[in-house]
């Protein structure tokens, strides 16, 4: 078990000394986290709207329709496997380097998902190979998001690690809101081209916005904590074992604080989208428009809620976001049928900020804080991916067998309170970390 030091946190020494660095490096890690976030959920909107069809064409629509999203669940099933994976060596080797190689992966995978023929192109080829670039994307993001946390984590001021971890957290919004964005544009071609050819084109852009990440990542020096353990040799064999065996309540704490919040966002992103447009007669352009706008109004919630957590700490704000998932579990779908555009985007809006943002926010600065410098990488990055993976990799798919065995909502509702209380039990597990020192 981890000993959670309580001692203001000396500042990590900035190369060059000038303000200007930490701008730099948050810069640095959000602008590789939209990316990341961008080729991963544009893959779960092509999922919901157009993948039955084009790729599992010979089965009844809900068969295709689960096939469509258990290819989405391979790749957070894949997450936790990336995040071992790169954790391992960002631990012994360095946080820089495993961000350049996480960021390849996944443009990559996201890039040949665009090219991709269909199933009517090269039959039973097409869903094999959609599997098999799902699971490059998730190892690729498994990685990712671990590094571009401690990226900034292990730059920041002690006393701002919840702001300043709340801007790499804001990555997941933009990325939301640039992949619904492009969709967007798409869906607004006529039918017969969305479907022939239009589909592909927010997934070719990754290869333009890996570039872009690319030549801003380079530019950013390792961070000074891992310096620290490597210059006096403290670089541990084995992160994975050592962040398991060693800390087992900082890694089963991580599970659980991820749990409530992922399935949320998932439920909220994949399966109402597809219910609402499905089951309740709404326009793709309606949910789509929705989830911008709930995006757009986390950008700014996001660090609010991460500002926070430095004044009030990390529990209160999971204790909060808990409360309001299983107050809104029921209303959520209630506002939703009534079918009124404006009602149907506030609840989004209202959902996505309180039952996702109180507490993703928090991520990138309390799951590091968990743990010390040298399992950091591994530690934080295998809770949140193991945890994702079951939160939000089979949630879309337990809510969509529940809604149609049902006929309805209730148990999606249910199990979403549910998951919210294994959340809460987790937080009151859970150390305050506000003023804790990462010199560990």
């Amino acid at each position: 078990m981890s000993v959670l030091t309580t001692t203001v946190d000396v500042t990590p020494k900035m190369y060059g000394g000038k303000k200007r660095t930490m701008a730099s490096v948050v810069f640095a890690g959000s602008i590789g986290t939209i990316i990341e976030w961008y080729d991963f959920l544009i893959y779960g909107t092509a999922a919901a709207l157009v993948f039955n069809t084009l790729f599992f064409p010979n089965v009844d629509p809900l068969t295709g329709t689960l096939a469509s999203l258990g290819t989405y669940a391979v790749g957070f099933l894949a997450r936790p496997a990336g995040a071992a994976l790169f954790g391992h060596f960002g631990d012994r080797i360095g946080r820089k380097t495993m961000l350049m190689i996480t960021m390849l992966v996944m443009a990559l995978g996201t890039f040949s998902v665009g090219i991709l023929p269909t199933y009517h192109q090269i039959g039973i080829w097409a869903p094999i190979l959609l599997v098999a670039l799902r699971i490059i994307q998730g190892i690729g993001l498994g990685g990712e998001w671990g590094g571009a946390s401690l990226m900034v984590l292990e730059h920041a001021p002690a006393a701002r690690r919840g702001i300043y971890g709340s801007l790499v957290q804001v990555g997941f919004p933009l990325g939301l809101l640039t992949s619904y964005g492009a969709f967007t544009l798409a869906t607004m071609l006529p039918e017969s081209s969305f479907m022939a050819w239009g589909w592909r084109v927010p997934f070719l852009l990754s290869i333009v916005l890996l570039g872009v990440g690319w030549f801003v990542r380079t530019r950013v020096p390792e961070t000074p904590l891992f310096e620290d353990i490597k210059q006096r040799g403290d670089i541990v064999a084995n992160p994975f074992l050592e962040a398991i065996l060693r800390n087992p309540r900082s890694f089963l704490v991580a599970i659980g604080l991820k749990l409530s919040e992922v399935s949320w966002v998932y439920i909220l992103s994949i399966f109402a989208v597809l219910y609402a447009t499905s089951k309740l007669g709404l326009s793709k352009q309606l949910m789509l428009n929705a989830i911008v706008i709930a995006a757009l109004v986390e950008v700014v919630t996001i660090p609010l809620f991460g500002w926070l957590s430095d004044i009030y700490g990390r529990r209160v704000l999971y204790f909060a976001g808990t409360l309001f998932t299983v107050c809104f579990a029921f209303p959520l779908f209630w506002l939703l049928a009534t079918k009124d555009p404006d009602t149907v985007i506030l609840a989004v809006v209202v959902a996505l900020s309180f039952g996702h943002g109180t507490m993703f926010a928090l991520q990138s600065t309390y799951f590091p804080e968990l743990f010390g410098t040298r399992v950091r990488y591994t530690g934080a990055s295998f809770g949140f991916q193991l945890s994702a993976a079951i939160g939000g990799g089979l949630t879309p798919l337990f809510a969509t067998s529940l809604a149609n065995y049902m006929g309805g909502t209730a148990g999606v509702s249910l199990m979403l309170i549910l998951l919210a209380a294994i959340t809460f039990a987790a937080a009151l597990w859970a150390p305050e970390t506000k003023d804790v020192s990462l010199h560990r």
